[in-house]
């Protein structure tokens, strides 16, 4: 078991500020996703914590222990790395053993890490077998494999899916996630797919620029994103913003919007612009719905089981999540309580 806690860290590379001012605590026996867009710091992140990369400024704490100086391999962490880096003369066996045998461990003890990693990982017939003659899939598990022999206290994952094809990661999501159960230590996964940060993480840490925009749980993040980025950057597809501007405002709790007037219980609209945000799941074509309209259809996109329909409402272009059988043609609306409301800074408005 272990806690891993951020204090004030800061990295640039020259005049290029990657991480500013990061702050976290991560708990014990917990799966904790860093995600962002490309360029966000949160490989550096990663690499900080394994004594790849200095940190500027600032304190790495693993259960209270400063890291920051120590050497890598005394930091009781294991990575598992997007190109897998496997040595391709080795063959499974020797690629999983050679951190043991670097660190003079016992033979007998070697050989029970090594098959008790491989019993986990369901590639005990692979131990023979070189890199070159596995799968994308294999070789991950191999490298997986290589950190579980380790038994290090935090695991750091690099996008370690993102060389495979979609049906394969699916299958490798589940699989670490399964993994996370079997042997609860804690682990650290890096990632820009926002599949990968809901389906697998206790905690997701959205970093944007080099800041955390919010951290929470998968259903806190998705049901209460704190701001306009993070709203958008969780959900398929994304979250419809609509600009609403001053002009629109009725009254205290009231906008016009698409031919409507919208009312918000709890939230009192002074004379400025604001940001609708709906999810496109959140359209549907119930008789129920508070708000109506006559869509045009741009596109629709078929994908088996649903339609993602582009459409145009007034000057607003907006995308909706549809069953398969129904006609697009139909009224389309939406409820209040499903409008998400953002300031003019992109920043929540809550009730």
């Amino acid at each position: 078991m272990a806690n891993i806690k951020f204090n004030n860290i800061h990295k640039s590379f020259g005049s290029n500020k990657i991480i500013t001012d990061f702050n976290l605590l991560g708990n014990d026996n917990e799966f904790l996703v860093l995600v962002g867009p490309s360029g966000c710091g949160k490989s550096t992140l990663l690499r900080m914590i394994a004594g790849l990369e200095k940190i500027d400024e600032g304190e790495i704490y693993i259960n209270d222990q400063k890291i920051n100086d120590l050497h890598p391999s005394k930091r009781q962490t294991a990575m598992v790395f997007q190109t897998y880096a496997l040595y391709p003369h080795m063959n499974v066996y020797e690629n999983m053993s050679f951190g043991l045998k670097i660190e003079k461990r016992p033979k007998e003890e070697i050989e029970q890490k090594v098959m008790h990693a491989a019993k986990i990982l369901q590639i005990e017939e692979l131990l023979e077998r070189k890199p070159k003659q596995l799968s994308g899939g294999q070789r991950q598990r191999v490298a997986i494999g290589r950190a579980i022999t380790r038994n290090p206290k935090i695991f750091l994952f690099d996008e370690p899916l993102s060389n495979l094809d979609a049906a394969l990661r699916a299958e490798m999501r589940v699989e670490i996630s399964k993994l996370h159960k079997k042997i609860k230590t804690n682990m650290i996964y890096v990632t820009h797919d926002q599949v990968e940060a809901m389906t697998l993480a206790d905690r997701i840490v959205i970093l944007n620029l080099g800041n955390i925009e919010q951290v929470g749980t998968p259903d806190e993040i998705y049901r209460d994103p704190s701001n306009i980025f993070v709203a958008q950057f969780i959900g398929t597809p994304k979250m419809n913003i609509l600009k609403v501007t001053s002009d629109n405002v009725v009254s205290g709790n009231e906008i016009n919007f698409l031919g409507n007037k919208v009312k918000i219980n709890g939230i009192n609209f002074s004379k400025k612009d604001y940001y609708f945000g709906i999810r496109p799941e959140h359209f549907s074509f119930s008789e129920d719905n508070e708000y109506k309209f006559n869509p045009k259809v741009d596109l629709i996109e078929n994908l088996g089981n649903e339609k993602i329909a582009y459409i145009k409402i007034d000057q607003f272009e907006i995308s909706a999540k549809i069953p398969s059988h129904q006609n697009i043609e139909n009224i389309i609306g939406f409820n209040s309580k499903d409008i998400f409301v953002f300031d003019e800074n992109g920043k929540r408005v809550k009730s």
